[in-house]
């Protein structure tokens, strides 16, 4: 209930290389269909890159102001929502759709379970980083054929999550979009269903 997507937050303290290894490790150890570990782990800290990525996102992120009118894009406009030259280290999280070939066990039916396994990935690496003290903010405003390109990602490997990972001066105690006013949390009644829809 402590995790939080952090924005705002960060500090640009140096992460010790094993502390990166340890959230990394946890997120190797997640879960993942067929046991196909499909993910990979990209640790961007040139900033020369983070820049080129910087200005993909303000492009996307201007394109995602145009879904919005009148005082929901202003408020759109003012929302800080992401930190890529706010932390030491960016990571892209990948999954390489090919790696284990064309059949994956548990793959036949739900041919995106190895993009779930990816997630499940993230989700251990952001659950480590807030056992250590740092921040995690997951980027979605992006491109992702130009973030392919420019991190000369193969053809198989799709960009899952793009994080911006730094020590924080603190933890919101609750999310951020929901302190400035964005969006509510539902109760959790309003989500469960029993048996049927």
């Amino acid at each position: 209930m402590t995790r939080r997507d952090v924005r705002s937050q960060f500090t640009l303290e140096p992460i010790a290389e094993e502390v990166l290894e340890r959230i990394l490790l946890a997120a190797h150890h997640a879960p993942s269909v067929g046991f196909s570990q499909l993910w990979d782990f990209i640790v961007i800290d040139d900033l020369a890159i983070r820049n080129e990525i910087k200005k993909m996102f303000v492009v996307e992120n201007q394109r995602a102001s145009m879904n919005y009118e009148g005082e929901r894009r202003e408020k759109y406009k003012s929302l800080k929502l992401e930190g890529i030259l706010d932390t030491p280290v960016n990571l892209c999280i990948t999954c390489d759709r090919s790696r284990t070939g064309p059949v994956v066990l548990g793959r036949n039916t739900l041919i995106e379970a190895d993009l779930f396994s990816t997630c499940c990935a993230v989700q251990n690496l952001w659950l480590a980083a807030k056992s250590e003290g740092i921040g995690v903010g997951w980027v979605s405003i992006l491109a992702h054929e130009s973030l392919k390109d420019l991190l000369k990602l193969p053809e198989s490997v799709i960009p899952v999550a793009y994080l911006c990972v730094s020590y924080v001066s603190e933890f919101l105690l609750e999310p951020e979009l929901e302190t400035v006013g964005w969006q509510k949390r539902s109760p959790l009644r309003q989500h469960i269903h029993r048996n049927k829809w």
